[in-house]
């Protein structure tokens, strides 16, 4: 097994609520480095076009709202097998069927307002990394 990285967002929910760092302690306890991280505030193009592969679902303009509704924490987690280890410890989407100990079911208030994003794929995760991070900007 090789190390990966992968890509996180700790959503508007979780950084209105001082949630980053007790998310992060879950990230490193969980064996994950965090290899670069920094708080923005997404602008409508940007997660319009972060998101655009659901452009066509309904809720793709209430996802979008929601992002920029508040700053987010954008960054880097390196593992083994991160994707899938990112995606484990976040649980499901719905926090209602979430997991016991994953972020979702500790944090997430519903499945709009839940928590985190992590990466779907390992191609997934370095187009999102690149599209927040320069490669400078990655320091492992």
């Amino acid at each position: 097994m090789t190390v990966q990285r992968t890509f996180s967002i700790l959503k508007p929910d979780a950084t209105e609520r001082n949630l980053t760092g007790a998310i992060n302690a879950m990230f490193e306890s969980n064996g994950f480095r965090i290899v670069a991280q920094k708080r923005v505030q997404l602008s409508r193009h940007q997660a319009e076009q972060f998101y655009i592969v659901h452009k066509e679902r309904p809720f793709y303009g209430e996802l979008v709202d929601y992002m920029i509704s508040g700053p987010v924490v954008v960054q880097v987690l390196e593992k083994e097998n991160a994707v899938q280890a990112n995606r484990d410890l976040m649980g499901a989407t719905n926090p209602a069927n979430a997991a016991e100990g994953t972020i979702r079911k500790t944090f997430a208030e519903s499945i709009e307002r839940n928590s985190v994003h992590g990466s779907d794929s390992v191609e997934n995760a370095a187009i999102e990394i690149a599209y927040f991070f320069s490669g400078s900007e990655i320091v492992g």
